[in-house]
């Protein structure tokens, strides 16, 4: 059981950038004065209370660095090399509290990404060779962002995780919301509308120098010693999820043996399994919501 502690504490550590205790803004998602957006049983919360995410967030982070003006904007204004695990927090934050909290925890963790998003402003060259400026809150960089999200998430999920309640079409309705919280134009609503917007970025990616950075940074990031093979491992869970056209941007492989692929799946599902153990069945953001769902139900009976 003490070895079960520290697995705990030093998982939670890397994911939340706390000393392993449970971070108090999760603690906080009890407090409300309503359900919030998604509830129990919803498709957001059966994709997002998966340690399937930890896949999903590596294929995002490898996708959404494929717009330059997305990569410029983390590349100039992110600290993402010197504090990486800060900026995971942040981002682990932002989701659990869209997902788990009351409406206006939601809204308020929204406006704050929107608030510090002000300040990122630069030019990037565009994958035609043109000098173009970008600003974080531009709504074609965030419906960028928000669409690598949606399709990363699910790809983890159809891969590694149990079938989504009312498919993936109700997934991408479901977190249309965080869209319309973030200021995304049209965000998707079907799997089909997601594919059909994600297609029409294409003519925007590119890979070069700047996008082998990253690459390399996300392959190898500054973990503990005692992390690093289960990471690259859902690395290779990610990757293993990639398109062709993704991959061939990217410059990566699905890994294999010559021609013969690797059990990349098992040894995902083995590692997830692992964290699942190491960090309990349900999240600590998922437990406060219910009680404050259940609290919030008995108030209004």
């Amino acid at each position: 059981m003490g070895a079960l502690k520290v697995l705990r504490r030093e998982l939670r550590r890397t994911l939340s950038a706390t000393n392993g205790e449970v971070p108090q803004w999760a603690l906080d998602l009890a407090e409300g004065k309503d359900e919030g957006f998604f509830a129990p049983g919803s498709a957001v919360w059966a994709v997002h209370g998966s340690v399937n995410t930890l896949v999903g967030g590596i294929r995002a982070l490898l996708v959404q660095s494929l717009h330059p003006g997305a990569l410029a904007g983390v590349d100039d204004f992110s600290m993402y090399r010197e504090r990486p695990l800060v900026r995971l927090a942040s981002t682990s934050r932002w989701i659990m509290t869209v997902t788990y909290g009351d409406t206006a925890a939601a809204h308020t963790a929204c406006e704050r990404i929107l608030k510090l998003h002000e300040r990122v402003r630069g030019t990037y060259t565009d994958a035609r060779g043109a000098t173009r400026s970008y600003y974080a809150n531009d709504p074609d960089l965030l419906s960028w962002v928000h669409l690598a999200f949606v399709e990363a998430f699910l790809a983890a999920h159809t891969a590694y995780g149990k079938p989504i309640p009312g498919g993936q079409d109700q997934y991408v309705a479901e977190w249309a919301k965080a869209g319309e919280l973030m200021q995304v134009p049209h965000p998707p609503r079907t799997r089909a509308e997601l594919d059909e917007q994600l297609a029409a970025f294409r003519p925007e990616l590119l890979h070069d120098a700047k996008v082998s950075e990253a690459v390399e940074f996300i392959r190898h990031p500054p973990l503990p010693r005692s992390q690093r093979l289960g990471y690259q491992i859902l690395f290779a869970g990610a990757v293993n999820t990639l398109e062709p056209h993704y991959l061939d941007l990217l410059g990566l492989k699905k890994p294999s043996l010559g021609p013969f692929p690797l059990p990349v799946r098992s040894a995902t599902r083995l590692v997830l399994a692992f964290v699942r153990l190491g960090l309990g069945r349900k999240p600590p953001s998922e437990i406060s919501a219910r009680r404050r769902i259940a609290r919030v139900s008995q108030q209004n009976a």
